[in-house]
């Protein structure tokens, strides 16, 4: 049996939708850091980690994510997970410095043979990143899960969070979009090696530039693109920082154009893409369906999505750049209007 056969959703594609969540977080009505003055960042603006004063100028920035497979080969399948769960650190403009694996088997119906090789890829990208991966647990269920629970190290002054984007920062996003939609065509047997390939290697693709670009002045805020999309992910920054958000559509970089816009005509859109759609679109302008089909597209150890003042742009640009990574803005952060969606497009 295939790993991506046991569970309809793959990778990112299998979190809850935002509205759950939001019910979830909100039926204590208690704030993360009520009773905790030491903790800078919790779950309120809906952060990629949360943040603890270690007393000395720097935070302890702590996060764990784990999925079912998006990916068939187990080696692969745990590569992914490693270096989707590091960037949430990484986001925060941290440093890793350790990680514990997660590990659901169904020992019954899985060789353990296999889960072996899911803990030997995560170990390799951990071993890439620098850090150790250390331990973790392990339990029996009827699916396949993994992922890692990430601590890393951050100063205060270079932390990033969804609160602190300002008015004319300019957007970049690092990686193009369509990794749900490929995920989708590789679980159904429409998938091409080409559209895997490329899959593959940008999801393995880590977003280590975060504390570089952290330490740049005028760069505000970072959060990387994963289970909610592109559009959700803005939306979290722009509702948490009090913003609306301008979107150049002709800028979004996405996959092979014609490749996706084919694949959408074959209806491969993962699960979580409409459930995006609901929940931001009472905040968005309107969209056709290839829009929302990209916008809400759920990806998988996705790009940084990063908050840039205007005079920072330029080097912002030249460290992406450098890098091989996307560096054409996409956007700009404007002062909320009730009277204008938070989210709007230009074509």
């Amino acid at each position: 049996m295939k790993l991506t056969e046991f569970n309809p959703g793959s990778g990112c594609g299998c979190k809850l939708g935002p509205e759950a969540l939001q019910c979830i977080l909100g039926a204590s009505g208690v704030r993360s850091n009520d009773f905790w003055p030491q903790l800078w960042v919790g779950h309120e603006h809906a952060d990629d980690a949360a943040v603890v004063d270690l007393g000395d100028g720097r935070g302890l920035v702590q996060t764990v994510d784990f999925f079912t497979p998006i990916v068939d080969d187990p080696y692969d399948f745990g590569r992914i997970a490693a270096t989707n769960a590091l960037s949430d650190v990484y986001a925060m403009g941290g440093k890793p410095i350790s990680a514990l694996a997660l590990l659901a088997w169904p020992i019954e119906r899985l060789p353990a043979e296999l889960a072996g090789r899911v803990i030997e890829g995560a170990r390799d990208v951990c071993r890439e990143a620098g850090i150790p991966l250390a331990g973790g647990h392990s339990i029996d269920i009827p699916e396949p899960l993994f992922g890692l629970s990430v601590s890393g190290i951050v100063d205060k002054a270079h932390l990033k969070t969804n609160s602190q984007a300002q008015p004319g920062d300019v957007l970049f996003l690092t990686k193009p979009l369509g990794l749900g939609i490929l995920a989708t065509a590789t679980k159904r047997g429409t998938a091409t090696d080409s559209d895997r390939e490329w899959a593959l290697e940008t999801m393995l693709t880590r977003n280590d530039i975060g504390p570089v670009l952290a330490e740049i002045p005028g760069v505000h805020s970072m959060t990387d693109v994963t289970g909610f999309g592109l559009a959700g992910h803005l939306l979290e920054v722009a509702s948490a920082s009090g913003l609306r958000a301008e979107l150049d559509m002709a800028r979004v970089a996405t996959y092979d154009p014609e490749r996706l816009r084919a694949l959408y005509q074959q209806f491969c859109l993962p699960n979580l893409t409409t459930t995006n759609y609901r929940a931001i679109q009472p905040d968005s302008s309107p969209m056709d369906g290839y829009t929302m089909a990209v916008l809400c597209d759920p990806q998988t150890s996705g790009g940084l999505l990063v908050f840039a003042r205007t005079d920072a742009a330029p080097h912002v640009r030249e460290a992406l750049a450098a890098k091989g990574l996307n560096a054409e803005p996409i956007g700009r952060m404007a002062d909320f209007d009730a009277g204008i969606p938070r989210l709007s497009f230009t074509a």
